[in-house]
């Protein structure tokens, strides 16, 4: 045991000097993410972080292991949602976990040296490390992977609500221009984000354009009947333009009927009607 203090001692003291060599050593070349950071202040960041690591590391040797990977979490999770390590490929990080291990496997090396350790202590405590970097990488690996999936997921929303946006032309009148693809989760963010952002803007006559759309499935042609319904629920009265024969054979195929839903061949065509409609009242 008291082995393992002076062990720990030894590496606190070399914390410093680790991470100044790591970072010497380090391949800043190409699109390393984080590692090719001209940035200074990023740089010192990164430097903290890794010198954070080897104060939290060296405990294994005088910490119940329990206790040691709760407190080394902390560091996992503030490693895994830094936005700078998000942003670096994830074999990138994992080929520093390794070049760390190898500076601990030398220091090691040292420290029998110095101070007289026997091989099978020496043995001992590599299997310690090689086990903890094993566990510390999976671990980060987990975390960095849920991360992910979560910035993921918010630049997919993202992406869906600039992908259906609600244009004003005038006071209460607007538009929504659909293009592209719309699969069951782009046409169930559209069906939310347009509602919402009706009733935001006290829109009561939305111009829905269908010409950019070239196919849609059952389901999405269900879903934008879904969006009618719903607009109507909140007073936004709708009109459809530019549907294609194919889109308009799905809804009949489904047994959507057209008949209360107001329906142009093309978007000027309805606008021209929605005008001529406003003259006449006034």
């Amino acid at each position: 045991m008291q082995r393992n203090k002076e062990l720990y001692h030894f590496f606190i003291r070399n914390a410093k000097r680790l991470t100044e060599e790591w970072y010497a050593n380090l391949d800043k070349s190409g699109s390393r993410g984080v590692y090719s950071s001209e940035d200074p202040e990023a740089i010192e960041i990164l430097k903290s972080q890794n010198n954070a690591f080897h104060l939290y590391l060296a405990k294994v040797f005088v910490e119940e292991e329990s206790k040691f990977y709760d407190d080394f979490q902390r560091w996992i999770l503030e490693i895994a949602s830094d936005e700078n390590h998000l942003n670096t490929p994830i074999h990138y990080i994992i080929q520093e976990f390794i070049q760390v291990r190898e500076q601990y496997f030398t220091l090691v090396e040292k420290f029998a040296n110095e101070y007289s350790a026997g091989i099978d202590r020496v043995n001992l405590w590599n299997r310690i490390i090689v086990r903890v970097f094993d566990a510390i990488i999976l671990r980060f690996t987990e975390e960095y992977h849920h991360f992910s999936q979560r910035q993921l997921a918010a630049q997919q929303e993202m992406i869906n609500e600039l992908s259906s946006p609600v244009i004003l032309l005038s006071k209460n009148r607007a538009l929504l221009p659909l293009v592209g693809d719309i699969d069951t989760v782009r046409a169930a963010a559209i069906l939310e984000n347009t509602i919402k952002q009706c009733a935001e803007k006290k829109i009561s006559q939305l111009f829905i354009d269908l010409s950019g759309v070239i196919i849609i499935d059952t389901m999405v042609a269900h879903q934008i009947f879904q969006l009618i319904n719903g607009l109507s629920l909140i007073g936004v009265q709708t009109t459809l333009s530019g549907i294609r024969p194919e889109i308009a054979a799905t809804a009949i195929q489904l047994g959507l009927s057209f008949n209360d839903i107001s329906v142009a061949s093309t978007l000027s065509k309805a606008i021209a009607a929605d005008i001529e409609f406003l003259d006449s009242r006034n």
